[in-house]
């Protein structure tokens, strides 16, 4: 039977905020999750039948600290590859439970250690952010030119990229805020997506658009499989073979192959991200 993907997670960051319950999951093999529409399912997590790990998170330290033993339990399988979101926006009103950009990027050395290949590290410089401040637009853009030249550094090739989208709940969390958001059109995010290419370009990296096809029109950018079972299968140590077919659970323009995510929508996150589409609570 092939092995599967487990992703951890989509819906919540629990790396950051729920190390215990992900270490208890990995350690006792199973994980009971609460999906969408109060479906509720019961995942293996044997080894056995685990092909990789893929985890999502803005804050690694408790997988480094090793804290409730999470990152014993994880080296029992077989690859671990890691999603790392860093705007540059941490710590600030839009992501004002997210660590730093200084502590983030101090958790890339240890992290490649942990992973031992620095293709199993994707970078999500994602969101994009623009909004007005006494009249100004603001904007995180522009902390990718200090991004990029430190993630070459580390041998990391991957950056994925997107633009904030602005869905209903997260324009009434702005609003409660009294945060003036901007969503420019599409042909000036085109415009500033040429100007991260050209970044990338310079510093040799590979740039992804996730889930937003009108940035694959802008030369140097490809559309994003986030979670890609042919790279996975090319970087695993036996080469073992995964699913590469569309994962039909993700939105319409995703790439993503298919996987199964051990998060759920009850476990809320804590960094209170503003645009965040996923936070029941904020």
């Amino acid at each position: 039977m092939m092995k599967k993907v487990i992703s951890a997670s989509r819906r919540t960051d629990l790396v950051a905020f729920f190390p215990e319950w992900l270490s208890s999951a990995m350690k006792t093999e199973k994980a009971l999750v609460y999906g969408p529409s109060a479906h509720t399912y019961l995942v293996n997590l044997s080894p056995a039948v685990v092909h990789t790990v893929v985890l999502w998170s803005k804050n690694f330290s408790n997988l480094i600290e090793n804290k409730y033993n999470l990152l014993n339990h994880i080296k029992k399988y077989d690859q671990l590859y890691l999603h790392f979101c860093i705007t540059g926006l941490g710590g600030s009103l839009i992501e004002c439970g997210v660590p730093p950009s200084s502590i983030a990027l101090s958790q890339l050395e240890p992290l490649l250690k942990i992973v031992g290949k620095a293709r199993r590290i994707s970078i999500r410089f994602d969101p994009v952010v623009y909004w007005k401040d006494h009249g100004k637009i603001k904007t995180n853009l522009y902390f990718f030119e200090k991004l990029a030249p430190l993630v070459k550094d580390f041998g990391i090739k991957d950056i994925r990229i997107s633009f904030a989208q602005w869905y209903r709940k997260a324009k009434i969390r702005a609003k409660r805020q009294n945060f003036t958001y901007v969503d420019p059109s599409y042909e000036e995010k085109k415009k500033d997506a040429r100007y991260l290419a050209g970044i990338a370009r310079d510093n040799g990296l590979n740039l992804f658009s996730c889930s937003q096809d009108f940035l694959s029109e802008v030369p140097g950018i490809s559309p994003s499989s986030c979670i890609d079972g042919f790279l996975l299968q090319s970087l695993h140590p036996a080469r073992d073979h995964v699913s590469q077919r569309k994962d039909k659970t993700q939105r319409k323009e995703c790439r993503c192959t298919e996987s199964i995510d051990i998060g759920s929508y009850t476990q809320a996150c804590p960094h209170c991200c503003l645009y965040c589409y996923a936070n029941p609570k904020i």
